[in-house]
């Protein structure tokens, strides 16, 4: 039996304004939105293996360099595996969470007799398709507690109305609707149903060097330019959406060593981005780095384009711009298009000089609202 009881765990906050209809709904779904989809897993019979099954996946995921998430990709296809696990690391239960969430919509199914069986699997196909997520803020302050269930709202929105189960001990399951920010999410565990479109990227924390050492030395061992650490000043989107990935992007010629003009034609730019995840919790706090932006930094480089962006999505474009290099002291530029997409928040963008790399060990500077060191190794 299910009770929905009004209440709140903030006395004198504003009712949300949103409902469950203003949520985004879920691509292939039909009707089912976000807020929906919050209200389903409040309903379930959530058991603590459910409950570490989802604490698993995200401490794993941000353990990889993503955010505190469990996709449903992976609670369908593997559960219990984070963002970037391999599937051989998935629960061997059959009592998982894809398992409640599939006789949910069987029994629903059933009680309309208007959905077929095909209908319920293409639905379920759908919603592990989609980029539907849980996102567990704070996961590491885990008290074993059951979670209070929201979803993102949308609008850029700080505060919603989430779903507070408890189970008495009549064998009543109350559902208690209550108000829910970033400091509940700080005091109570929450999972908050959202989206998520950067699972598919590689964060920069993978691109490492290896260590292993060549079997033959380089008579001339190049430097490399490194990203060795992050500082983010502020947050750049509403909790509900989670961390702040960042995207940094280098236009510039690798291994430039023309001794000619006419050797200029055997160049060109490239451009290497990388995607850099910040935890909320990393506010103002350096999160360490070693990424490799550039293989050959050589001393005929003059200037580097640099594109620092947190990623929002939309339509892809490209900002035009130029690094140039010197032979025999005279400067030449290269184009460059390095791409972005029109609802990302543009950080910084501008052009490095080489000097700067050089000047220390380690060199760092304000850019935007993050802080950036780099290192010529």
């Amino acid at each position: 039996m299910f009770i929905l009881a009004a209440g709140s765990c903030r006395k004198d906050n504003p009712a949300p304004i949103y409902t469950q209809n203003d949520a985004s709904a879920i691509p292939g779904c039909g009707d089912l939105t976000l807020g929906k989809l919050a209200k389903i897993f409040a309903e379930l019979p959530l058991e603590e293996a459910h409950l570490q099954e989802v604490h698993k996946a995200a401490s794993s995921s941000m353990a990889n360099g993503y955010d505190e998430e469990y996709t449903l990709q992976q609670l369908f296809e593997a559960p219990g595996c984070g963002v970037g696990d391999s599937p051989t690391k998935a629960l061997d239960s059959g009592n998982a969470l894809r398992d409640l969430l599939g006789d949910y919509f069987r029994r629903e199914a059933a009680s309309l007799s208007t959905k077929s069986a095909a209908d319920v699997e293409s639905l379920l196909q759908a919603l592990a398709a989609s980029d539907t997520q849980i996102y567990w803020p704070f996961s590491e302050e885990w008290d074993g507690s059951y979670p209070i269930i929201t979803f993102d709202p949308g609008y850029g929105s700080e505060y919603n109305y989430g779903y507070m189960v408890e189970r008495r001990s009549d064998g009543l399951h109350v559902i208690d609707s209550v108000y829910v920010d970033e400091d509940v999410a700080r005091a109570h565990a929450v999972w908050v149903i959202n989206s998520n479109d950067d699972a598919d990227y590689v964060p920069a924390d993978f691109f490492r060097p290896s260590s292993s050492a060549s079997e033959t030395a380089p008579s001339v061992i190049p430097r490399q330019l490194k990203f060795k650490s992050i500082t983010m000043l502020r947050h750049y989107d509403s909790w509900f959406r989670g961390a702040s990935e960042f995207w940094v992007k280098c236009g510039s010629v690798n291994g430039f060593s023309a001794s000619t003009e006419a050797e200029l034609k055997l160049y060109s730019p490239s451009v290497t981005d990388f995607m850099v995840v910040v935890p909320r919790k990393q506010l103002g706090k350096k999160l360490e780095m070693d990424s490799i932006i550039l293989t050959d930094f050589t001393n005929q480089l003059d200037n580097l384009a640099f594109l620092i962006t947190e990623d929002d999505g939309g339509t892809q474009s490209t900002w035009k711009c130029s690094a140039t290099v010197k032979v025999n002291s005279k400067s030449y530029g290269f184009d460059v298009s390095i791409p972005y997409n029109e609802k990302d928040d543009i950080v910084w963008r501008g052009q490095l000089s080489s000097t700067f790399f050089q000047a220390e060990d380690i060199v760092s500077g304000r850019f935007g609202d993050v802080i950036l060191e780099f290192a010529l190794e």
